[in-house]
């Protein structure tokens, strides 16, 4: 009998350590933009007293993003997350 199931095959340590390299360069990019996020929401807190929808469902698919990114620098998983999968989504 023959085994079907698929398995990922871990990366050869220089590429791996070259897309964690990049990773974390797009984990620094993303964690400036949630921080402007977060600002921006704020304001909008203060100003009008409420909370943009839109603003929350890219603040929390950020952090699900920075969250990916955590996991494959971190070795937890193989997956890479954007821009080689798709972007998380904003859903509960």
């Amino acid at each position: 009998m023959t085994d079907t199931t698929l398995t990922a095959e871990p990366r050869k340590l220089p590429m791996r350590a070259l897309l964690m390299f990049l990773m974390c360069l797009a984990f620094q990019l993303a964690a400036w933009v949630l921080i402007a996020v977060a600002v921006v929401q704020l304001a909008f807190a203060v100003f009008s007293e409420e909370s943009n929808p839109r603003l929350q469902g890219l603040g929390r698919s950020l952090g699900r993003y920075l969250g990916q990114i955590a996991g494959f620098v971190s070795f937890s998983t193989e997956t890479l997350p954007f821009p080689f999968s798709d972007w998380p989504s904003s859903e509960v």
